[in-house]
């Protein structure tokens, strides 16, 4: 074959595109070309809006499975859940009602017997619901003001409780509000009896609302009141009505002087209390027979 005949350029199978170099340089200009564009006129939120519309019946579509998937997951734990929680709730109504019967049936026997010995038929004083508004700032005496005062029948010396238990008792009557002091005041004494043992003691408060935040005080060593015991008001001081909550005993630690160091950890909720009812005290002590 001639030399004149061979091709002096590679064949199309060998040609090289655009220089990579070229390439480059065009796609940096239009990088940069559409940053000015953006920061000028915002072409991008338009563009972006454009996108997100059209691929929302793709993005619709696409969750539907996930969402269904995530509906009957939710179904199942719910009705798992409500099974579950109608159970507990038939079990506790059976124990309540056995319960009741066994109050019932107390209170019959009580009842014989207050008649058998003439004794008078316990009568509960009245209560007062109330709300507390704010806790009083004073850190020496832990007091707390609720939204019922003279106006509405509350006393002086009355005791107030929450849904848990004693929670102190009215030291000072305002028209339309009055001041408890918690059981936390060290000057704050409550009669309580244990109902494990029977033994009857006094319970003040350490000063603050800490736990434990009560303590029995005058308690020999050779006590029987053990931690877990249950202590309730006994009654005897004519503010408290007997059987109240107080607290629980928490440590039981002796001392050098021969008595025991006896903590309790209060029963109502002496931090976060919102509703109390307040037991007004009657003129001839019915309330604490």
């Amino acid at each position: 074959m001639p030399p004149g005949t061979l091709e002096r350029q590679p064949p199309p199978f060998f040609r090289q595109g655009t220089p990579a170099l070229a390439k480059l340089v065009v796609l940096s200009a239009l990088a940069v070309l559409l940053m000015v564009l953006d920061a000028r006129f915002q072409v991008t939120p338009w563009v972006r809006h454009g996108i997100a519309v059209a691929l929302y019946p793709l993005q619709w579509l696409a969750w539907q499975p996930v969402r269904g998937w995530q509906w009957l997951s939710r179904h199942t734990l719910d009705l798992q859940r409500a099974r579950r929680e109608a159970d507990e709730a038939r079990l506790a109504l059976a124990q309540q009602a056995d319960r009741a019967g066994l109050v019932e049936h107390l209170a019959q026997e009580n009842r014989e017997l207050r008649a058998l010995l003439g004794l008078r038929e316990r009568v509960w004083p009245q209560a007062i619901g109330a709300e507390i508004l704010h806790a009083l700032p004073d850190p020496y005496r832990p007091m707390v003001l609720i939204d019922r005062g003279a106006q509405h029948g509350v006393t002086v010396g009355a005791a107030v409780m929450d849904g848990w238990g004693v929670l102190g008792q009215v030291t000072r009557v305002l028209p339309w509000t009055s001041e408890v002091t918690l059981l936390a005041h060290p000057r704050l004494a409550v009669p309580v009896l244990n109902t494990r043992t029977g033994e009857r003691h006094l319970a003040f408060g350490n000063g603050d609302l800490d736990e434990p935040a009560l303590q029995l005080r005058f308690v020999p060593v050779s006590t029987e009141t053990q931690p877990g015991d249950t202590l309730v008001t006994s009654g005897i001081d004519g503010v408290y009505p007997a059987g109240l909550p107080v607290g629980q005993v928490v440590r039981v630690e002796p001392q050098e002087d021969g008595l025991a160091q006896v903590l309790v950890r209060p029963s109502a909720h002496v931090r976060d209390a919102l509703h109390v009812l307040v037991l007004q005290r009657r003129a001839d002590g019915e309330g604490t027979r």
